[in-house]
């Protein structure tokens, strides 16, 4: 993948944003929330004009930038209901609804909003959140129908976008990417022992095969290794969290905080996430960084991410990851090697370049 670059040069926002962060300000932030977060830190750090549309307190270090927050009444559909009607008697300003596609679908042409699609699993036969599937299916087509702007995560989700809606206009497109969780991480100092695996427990995330393949190791590796799942509870994940408790050598750690996140990721000595389908995979870009070796899938936009600076597996093959993970753990040489790419790979991308490329097409919102 050509690495994500500027392509304009940008002349100051004057058009004030206007940004639903509630995920950004959920206690247990998962996928959307943190990259909520990291968009928003990023434009209040250069003082960008926003308003922050939310359905509870917002952060406490957002408070502190003095930031214009408005907290909307309501919860589900009365809340969009309510902030759309909210909307309406600010035409000036633009909308960017980064974890729902309900506002961008109802509202009328002459409001200017800018919908992120992050990926688009309501459309595929991986099991989703049947309330997510149901309402993105929903209002999706009527964005596309409507010729609304839209953002991506990854080009690779770009692509599946057109690909499902030939008729969308590529020139409405755009993807903004993403960054670390982190801008300065610890130095690493890996346990040679932990496969470490983050990611909110369900079928698409695959801990089922990378538990499987685990259990598959030569037995010498199995000894010497361990097992970390660190994620909350999803959907249908009964039988991930059954064989996480009866594996041996396999351990599930619930939701983990910023803490434990980073402390996780800095002593780990293989990162795997070979998940059946992501629009980006923040995980993997944190693990990137910090020169961490990263197994992962040939699926969604995680081959794109990785541009070359991980080891590829079949994520519907658990003999695949297995030797993928056997590869790794006994090849030292191997691990340096990708640990170099990643930092070159992970160096590519930032909060800065994603902010630059909203901001970069906002301006064309019209």
């Amino acid at each position: 993948m050509r690495a994500p670059q500027l392509r304009d040069r940008l002349c100051p926002m004057e058009t004030p944003l206007i940004i639903d962060v509630r995920a950004a300000c959920r206690p247990n932030r998962t996928g959307k929330g943190q990259w909520t977060f990291g968009l928003v830190a990023e434009l209040l750090r250069r003082r960008i004009p926003v308003t922050l549309l939310t359905d509870s307190v917002v952060r406490p270090e957002w408070n502190e930038a003095r930031c214009n927050a408005v907290k909307i009444p309501g919860t589900g559909f009365r809340w969009h209901w309510n902030a759309l009607q909210w909307l309406k008697k600010r035409p000036a300003s633009i909308y960017v609804s980064p974890t729902s596609y309900v506002i961008p679908a109802l509202a009328p042409s002459s409001m200017r909003c800018i919908a992120v699609v992050h990926d688009l699993i309501a459309f595929r036969k991986e099991p989703h959140d049947r309330k997510a599937t149901m309402i993105e299916r929903l209002t999706l087509p009527r964005i596309v129908r409507a010729r609304k702007q839209v953002c991506t995560t990854s080009e690779a989700t770009k692509q599946d976008l057109l690909a499902r809606y030939p008729e969308f206009d590529p020139a409405t497109i755009t993807p903004i990417f993403a960054g670390p969780s982190h801008s300065n991480p610890e130095p690493c100092n890996p346990d040679g022992k932990t496969i470490l695996c983050i990611a909110t427990l369900c079928p698409r995330k695959n801990q089922m095969r990378l538990i499987e393949a685990f259990s598959l190791l030569p037995a010498d590796l199995r000894h010497a290794h361990r097992l970390i799942l660190a994620g909350g509870r999803g959907w249908r994940d009964g039988r991930i969290i059954h064989a996480a408790r009866n594996t041996p050598g396999v351990e599930w750690l619930d939701y983990v905080d910023d803490g434990l996140y980073n402390k996780l990721l800095e002593t780990c000595a293989v990162f795997a996430l070979p998940s059946l389908y992501e629009g980006f995979g923040m995980q993997i870009l944190d693990a990137l960084q910090r020169g961490i070796p990263v197994l992962t899938s040939d699926r969604g936009s995680l081959r794109e991410l990785a541009g070359g600076a991980a080891m590829i597996v079949n994520p519907e093959d658990a003999g695949s990851i297995s030797r993928g993970l056997e590869t790794l753990l006994r090849d030292g040489s191997m691990r340096s090697e990708l640990a170099a790419k990643g930092r070159r790979r992970g160096a590519l991308y930032s909060w800065s370049k994603t902010a630059d490329l909203l901001l970069s097409h906002a301006g064309n919102v019209s």
